[in-house]
Order: C-alpha cells, then structure tokens, then sequence
C-alpha cells in the first residue's frame, strides 16, 4: 500500500536546473579563439555567439572577413540553435528528411552548411573559411572554450 505518492503533475512541474550563460568576457574570449583558429588556417572568418533565447551576445568579424561570411555565422548559429543540432550534420540529414528539408527551406536565415553549434546555453556559429569544415573546426574552438566552467 502507498501512503505518500506525489502525484505525477508535481513531479513534472518542478524546475529543471539550467546552465547559467556564459560571461561577456567568457563569450568574447571564445569568439577570439575561434578567430584566431581560423587565422592560422589563413581563413578569415565571423563569429556570432547566440544566447538560449537567440539574442546575439557577440557577433566578431576578423580583418577582411567578407559580409556574406559575416551574415553565414549568424545564420548558423540560429539554425543550431533552433534544431539543437551541429548544422553539418542538419546538412546531411535534409537529404533524406523531406520534412526537415521543408522547414528548412521555409526560412531562408537558416544555413546547414558546416560551422554552426549548439551549445548547452545557446549557438555559436563561424562563416566565412573557403570550406566550411574549416567554419566547424573553429566554431568547435569556441564551444569547447564555452564548455569549460
């Protein structure tokens, strides 16, 4: 016999603990990283750290990144975010998911080219490296350093 049983509606509703956001200067520090990663490739790229809610945190671009690489690590960064899923490999699923494809294709600020990660609070993502395996090693710079307490 049970006496004391919580009914299943508490047990749901109580608070999942979350992770706290990064610092200001934590994030900057990670976008510094990733940029650098990428100079000593001879890439010059962009990097836009999101927050949980997509708020930009930072948004960095190195001497001579172009405006189209600056633009690609915003919308990476969203798209990782929004499906919680490296954008590399969201590339390689809308070849075989038609539905994911479709929501894909219904907003054109997303962008499943390599170089967009989730993070455990928020998205970073990288634009601009002739390759974009190249945005994805950066971009992991960065989530690695953001990983770290």
């Amino acid at each position: 016999m049970i006496r004391h049983a919580l009914p299943a509606v508490l047990l749901l509703a109580a608070p999942l603990a979350q992770a706290e956001p990064p610092t200001l200067d934590k994030v900057l520090a990670a976008a510094h990283a990733a940029i650098d990663a990428c100079a000593a490739k001879e890439q010059q790229v962009a990097v836009t750290i999101l927050g949980p809610d997509g708020t930009a945190k930072v948004l960095l671009a190195a001497d001579g990144a172009s405006p189209r690489g600056v633009a690609s690590s915003g919308n990476k960064a969203l798209t990782a975010l929004t499906f919680q899923a490296p954008t590399s490999q969201l590339g390689e699923q809308v070849k075989t998911d038609s539905a994911l494809a479709e929501k894909i294709a219904a907003n054109t600020n997303y962008n499943v080219r390599a170089g967009g990660l989730p993070l455990a609070v928020g998205a970073v993502g990288v634009g601009g490296a002739h390759g974009s395996e190249k945005d994805e090693e950066c971009a992991k710079v960065a989530a690695e350093l953001l990983s770290r307490p």
